[in-house]
């Protein structure tokens, strides 16, 4: 088993990294909008209503299978959430309607996304020692920060020459025979596995303590604590920020520096967005959670309160790129927390919680920059909104206990 283990964890890894690749469709549907309002003459609020439904859905479906994945293992939850979404995708292209896009993509779609994140990263962290779980949980989720880079040009290539019905529909079969098959890869360690780990006796003692004495607590105790309700909050304001660039890039590129190339600046910011899941998992395992989510909104903060001055390309490209950088690494934090502070066990279910804070900041962050843009023709309210709601998240940092900050720092 000894020999195995070493390769096993970094298939399961690259497994739900690529899992995570597939899933992140979501990211370019501003290019699928574009075509369903260009070509089948919806409106833009038909065009984004599904996107809107997906959000929603995307979070449900991970509370909801969260609790499948800690039961029934990674494999079968993975296997459905295949399903579910691939056929969303194709049904999309066979019924395409402001309707059933809904029904097809923004729900059914929808929820084989939430399931299949969900079902990921559990098992890579069971594979790996505890030393390196925000590393493992960065480089899984970078899958679907770097998603946009890979299917923005397969997207519009097979809607130049095939149409948007028959993109849905090749899409969404690539994508069930690809997450069928690497399902199957995705599974829990051996009953007594223990992870191997490169630092010293002492030091493998010292996490093995940290690791047994953090008790493994289910949805209903959770709920019961006041750090759910902090980490919530800290997630929805922090990531309606990136949500509302992420949103409106290709508007704020047309209204600030009078380009159209915005299409750049959202590559830009998927590129930045990996690069953050990434870098953000290694460096919170160095330096603790809390003090690198303190990092991070202080730089967010400050990179909204200067976004009204980027009046140049270069300069607004540096803000896209601070905002993904930002807005990726805390998506490597905020499951490392979970787990810090509610055990492994539960981690499905108690993750899918707290991303529902992640929903509500999907709809207040995209709504209220829409919102100001409509009243002011520009996005300098939303702008200090947003720093103002990434303030309150630091502040928020600072009301954990010691002794939970010793615990998340680890």
């Amino acid at each position: 088993m000894r020999e195995t283990s070493r390769i096993k964890p970094w298939i399961v890894l690259v497994t739900s990294f690529l899992i995570n690749l597939i899933i992140g469709i979501l990211y370019i549907w501003s290019i699928i909008s574009k075509a369903l309002v260009n070509d089948l003459n919806w409106t833009s609020k038909q065009a984004s209503l599904p996107y809107t439904f997906v959000t929603v859905t995307f979070v449900i479906a991970m509370a909801i299978f969260g609790k499948l994945q800690d039961t029934k293992g990674p494999r079968i939850t993975a296997t459905i959430a295949s399903i579910m979404m691939g056929c969303g995708i194709i049904l999309s292209g066979i019924f395409i309607s402001p309707v059933m896009l809904v029904i097809t993509f923004g729900i059914i779609a929808g929820a084989g996304i939430g399931t299949a994140n969900v079902a990921t990263v559990p098992p890579a962290v069971k594979w790996f020692p505890p030393e390196k779980k925000g590393m493992v949980t960065g480089l899984s989720v970078a899958g679907i920060g770097i998603s946009a880079v890979v299917y923005s040009p397969i997207c519009n290539a097979l809607l130049k020459s095939v149409g948007i019905e028959k993109t849905f529909i090749y899409l969404g079969i690539a994508a069930l025979v690809l997450m069928v098959l690497l399902s199957q890869l995705l599974t829990n360690p051996p009953a007594g596995y223990v992870p191997r780990s490169r630092g010293t006796e002492k030091k493998r003692e010292q996490k093995s303590a940290v690791s047994a004495s953090v008790k493994d607590i289910g949805i209903k105790e959770v709920l019961k604590t006041a750090a759910f309700y902090k980490l919530w909050v800290m997630f929805a304001f922090s990531g309606s920020a990136g949500l509302m660039v992420i949103a409106h890039a290709a508007k704020i590129a047309q209204v600030q520096v009078s380009w159209e190339g915005g299409f750049y600046m959202v590559i830009l910011l998927a590129v930045f967005n990996a690069a953050g899941r990434i870098l953000g998992g290694t460096v919170s395992d160095k330096i603790g959670r809390m003090n690198l989510l303190r990092i991070i909104f202080v730089l967010q903060a400050i990179n909204m309160l200067l976004f009204s001055l980027h009046s140049s390309i270069p300069m607004l490209a540096v803000g896209i790129a601070v905002t993904g950088l930002c807005y990726g690494a805390g998506f490597s934090v905020f499951p490392a927390i979970t787990i810090d502070l509610y055990g492994m066990k539960n981690f499905g279910a108690n993750y899918g919680l707290i991303m529902t804070g992640w929903g509500f900041g999907g709809v207040i962050g995209p709504m209220l920059a829409a919102a100001v843009f409509d009243a002011n023709k520009n996005y300098y309210l939303a702008y200090i909104i947003s720093c103002a709601l990434l303030v309150i998240s630091l502040l928020i940092t600072f009301t954990f206990s010691k002794l939970k900050n010793k615990k998340t720092d680890q």
